[in-house]
């Protein structure tokens, strides 16, 4: 299990703070959708002037036709980054080709599905996708590793049943972890560190738990050793 830091401050400045308070520690940072359309490929520049070992997850959850999700795909992994992320929703041919277009890159970032948005409830899922969470998160999964990606991302509660019907080494990605118990915020399925444990979680992701903590790299501490 490797902690994953979300990034998600007002600022390049406030993000690059904290990404320096975290320097000494084996972590993943996320870099998202506003902070990457704000600040660009320089900010992950300079993330890495940080610290060079700092592993890069970019979430932009792409969803296209296709052949602009592999273009897209191909521009990111030019990037330097180590994982980023596409919608399973967008069918199996964009993630195949997905795929297949970043074949010819022997280093290639790890690409992950987006199986069900954490800030869904179960009613709010089924207006859109007529399924519950749970059923549409393993069909979407299993699209997701028969086409060759390296895993999904999805609840912690979803991350045991897909690896059931996928393989171990399936990577599961989970947000909304509120490592002891920490407010839900805008997330509906949030799970503490002990439940990602138990459901085998890859990459448990935390944010604000840890961002708007007095002191975070004591609370990145007591996350690791609690991992």
């Amino acid at each position: 299990m490797k902690l994953c830091v979300a990034l998600d401050l007002p600022s390049a400045k406030e993000n690059l703070e904290l990404a320096s308070k975290l320097k000494v520690y084996d972590i993943w940072l996320k870099v998202g959708f506003r902070t990457y359309i704000r600040d660009g490929k320089e900010f992950i520049e300079r993330l890495k002037e940080i610290n060079p070992n700092f592993k890069i997850f970019l979430d932009l959850k792409l969803y296209d036709i296709p052949n602009t999700m592999a273009d897209a795909s191909e521009e990111i992994a030019k990037l330097g980054i180590d994982m980023f992320n596409i919608h399973a929703s967008s069918g199996s041919l964009a993630m195949k080709s997905v795929m297949e277009r970043l074949s010819k890159y022997p280093n290639r970032p790890l690409v992950l599905a987006v199986t069900a948005l954490t800030s869904f409830d179960n009613r709010g899922f089924k207006e859109i996708y007529e399924k519950d969470i749970s059923t549409k998160a393993e069909q979407f999964a299993k699209m997701s590793f028969d086409s060759g990606l390296d895993g999904v991302v999805c609840s912690a509660f979803e991350s045991r049943a897909i690896k059931d019907i996928t393989s171990k080494n399936f990577i599961t990605l989970c947000p909304a972890i509120r490592p002891f118990g920490e407010e839900a915020g805008d997330q509906k399925r949030v799970a503490t560190l002990k439940v990602a444990k138990d459901e085998l979680v890859d990459f448990p992701v935390i944010g604000r738990p840890i961002y708007r903590d007095r002191n975070p790299a004591q609370k990145v501490e007591e996350i690791l050793r609690e991992l």
